[in-house]
């Protein structure tokens, strides 16, 4: 049987406008095995193609139970999660953290830096402040003072992970630093699906954890795994482009979906942590791929903060494999580094950007 967390256990970052499994009609073959459920607020889906040990009930049970760990690491709807605990715990004591855990926070801290604050983990009191977090939406908008008050609680220098032996200490220099580790869940849980997997054999397998996918192998059918960056449009089944990941982490993050309006204005949960306010931008999705989901995870939230002018000079700088949409007035144009279009099975071309209606 398959195991529901309940929902909403994370932000759920826009991840229903991203990809879109590309699997013969989506209905399993005979060499195929195939789990979906419920986590982190959202949905997985785990397509294998090789024996699991044990079968379909082994697989579904021990990925699930490996998603009820994280949740009790890194969820903040949970009060008892250990991350509830450290966000609650006083300033300057260090915290044992698993080493799971300690990945995602590193890999948060050096995507921090590495975009100059574009990506923050501390920013939960902001997006809370503007109501995408565990806190209701609020009546009215922020005033200055309100954002300016949430900001002082933010960075990531106030954050400090260490090791001691086998041991890593979490700790942080305010008592009221709230570490969100949200928009880091979905690549982090796809990474360590992945990691299952191989422990136990399976060598050709297609995970996706909302916009979060990582694939190796091919499917049943013999044929590179598929996925569809899908059009950010309101057009059911509507999509963008299809992508064959070849074993890489594919992340996508987007804005048009999670929103609200207050007083005529909308509002996207992606949050600028150097102004404290929502991005106004028309950058409308960031897909990213990267040796592991964490990290394109990490990166496609950092690039929808920057809007498309400034992800794309850094995408360049960088050499990302990066893939934009961005809303214009003639609807949506795609664009993409060099990087990227070896993903691109249909392109000829080794960068370009298309309108779509």
């Amino acid at each position: 049987m398959s195991f529901s967390l309940k929902a909403p256990t994370f932000l759920r970052r826009g991840a229903l406008l991203t990809m879109m499994l590309l699997l013969a009609a989506c209905q399993p073959s005979p060499t195929q095995t195939r789990i979906q459920g419920n986590t982190m607020g959202t949905y997985f889906v785990v397509t294998i193609t090789d024996p699991y040990p044990g079968g379909k009930a082994a697989l579904d049970q021990e990925v699930n139970a490996l998603l009820v760990r994280m949740n009790k690491e890194i969820s903040t709807y949970d009060p008892d999660s250990l991350i509830s605990r450290f966000n609650r715990g006083p300033a300057n004591e260090p915290q044992i953290i698993p080493a799971a855990m300690a990945r995602i926070v590193q890999q948060g801290i050096d995507a921090g830096h590495l975009t100059q604050g574009k990506l923050d983990v501390t920013v939960g009191p902001l997006v809370n402040l503007w109501g995408f977090g565990p806190d209701k939406r609020p009546i009215k908008r922020p005033s200055p003072e309100q954002i300016a008050k949430a900001r002082e609680r933010v960075g990531i220098d106030k954050l400090t992970l260490s090791r001691q032996g086998d041991d890593f200490l979490l700790a942080k220099s305010i008592p009221d630093l709230y570490l969100d580790l949200s928009t880091l869940g979905e690549g982090a849980a796809s990474d360590e699906i992945a990691a299952l997997l191989e422990r136990k054999g399976v060598d050709n397998y297609l995970i996706e954890v909302a916009g979060a996918v990582r694939s190796k192998g091919h499917n049943s059918q013999g044929n590179p795994w598929r996925v569809a960056i899908v059009e950010p449009s309101d057009r059911p089944g509507a999509i963008e482009d299809v992508v064959t990941p070849n074993g890489m982490g594919l992340s996508t993050a987007g804005s048009y979906r999670n929103y609200y309006e207050l007083d005529g204005q909308r509002y996207s949960h992606i949050i600028d942590p150097a102004t404290g306010e929502p991005v106004t931008h028309k950058l409308v999705s960031a897909s990213v791929i990267t040796q592991t989901t964490l990290e394109a995870d990490a990166l496609d939230t950092a690039l929808m903060v920057m809007g498309p002018e400034q992800a794309m000079a850094f995408a360049r700088q960088h050499h990302l494999a990066v893939y934009l949409i961005v809303k214009t007035e003639q609807g949506f144009e795609a664009i993409f580094t060099p990087e990227f279009a070896p993903y691109l099975p249909a392109r000829e071309q080794p960068e370009a950007s298309r309108p779509s209606t």
